[in-house]
């Protein structure tokens, strides 16, 4: 066989990198081509999932993403699905994608177009990691929190730009980091956004990988405080009653501070699910705990 060119090699090294946990994007890389923006290759099965690449300007990176939708052209509503993150850069190295298939698929099946940017810092996207909460003993929750909603915000702007999304009627749902910046940017109070769902959303759980504890939980509150005071889009929270990151307790004095300083939230706390909680939007069978009250939420909704 003869050998590739040049430019071969790196789209075959492109297409593995994209695909292969913990390696950082090629647009880094000041010696390759930088990767156009949008559709990565050919809808595949019944909710037409798709990569794609979204650029974030603020980072200089651009997230690899997956996207999902219902049949016809639309245009549909759009979902955008925040994953959870962490502190250690090896828990980073998986595609949080497959996590959250069963979320996505509810939300097309309800007539969303439904995408998951990967963020900075994470693999597939790599770069730099801007969500840091810097320790804790003075973790910067309002701060780490503002960089997971920047890279929401260019998902949003990014597709609202295709043709089969509507420019209205946006919810952002997250989970456990993906959750707080949610929260985050419902703050901003983004034109277009119609709510926020969010999956035992927070910062600091487990401190020093201690399940129960967590890291200056009452600069949690009061960060929930900070953001629900300029916060009007409507808001649910749900926690699972075994969630060892952040306890029923600890989830509720978020909930009351952010209503307390003028934001809009309903709180719903799930019987324990499985053994632990925290991830229970991820389980098939926590399905049925958590979708009737979305479904009823969004009716509410306007």
């Amino acid at each position: 066989m003869g050998s590739l060119r040049p430019d071969t090699c790196r789209c075959v090294i492109f297409a593995v990198c994209f695909l292969a946990a913990g390696c950082a994007s090629p647009a880094l890389d000041p010696s390759w081509p930088e990767p156009k923006p949008g559709a990565q290759g050919a809808p595949q099965g019944p909710a037409h999932e798709q990569r794609w690449l979204i650029p974030d300007p603020a980072a200089g990176v651009t997230m690899a993403a997956t996207l999902w939708r219902p049949d016809g052209a639309g245009p549909f509503p759009l979902a955008v699905i925040a994953h959870a993150s962490s502190q250690d850069a090896a828990a980073r190295n998986d595609d949080p994608a497959p996590k959250y298939r069963q979320l996505a698929l509810w939300f097309v099946r309800h007539g969303y177009a439904v995408v998951l940017p990967v963020r900075p810092g994470q693999a597939p996207t790599g770069g730099p990691y801007r969500e840091d909460q810097f320790g804790c003993v003075n973790p910067v929750y309002i701060e780490s929190g503002l960089a997971t909603a920047e890279a929401l915000d260019a998902a949003l702007s990014y597709m609202w730009a295709q043709s089969f999304v509507r420019k209205e009627g946006a919810v952002i749902v997250g989970q456990s980091a993906g959750g707080w910046g949610a929260l985050a940017l419902a703050s901003e109070n983004p034109p277009g956004v119609r709510a926020i769902v969010n999956f035992s959303g927070g910062r600091g759980g487990h401190a020093g990988n201690r399940p129960g504890v967590n890291c200056a939980s009452e600069k949690l509150v009061a960060a929930a405080a900070h953001f629900g005071a300029s916060a009007r889009v409507p808001s649910l929270w749900l926690y699972a009653g075994n969630d060892s990151y952040f306890s029923p307790a600890l989830s509720r004095q978020m909930a009351d501070a952010w209503r307390a300083a003028g934001g809009k939230a309903e709180y719903d706390l799930l019987p324990p699910q499985r053994d632990e909680g925290h991830f229970f939007v991820e389980y098939p069978e926590s399905a049925a705990a958590w979708s009737t009250q979305v479904e009823s939420f969004l009716a509410r909704t306007p």
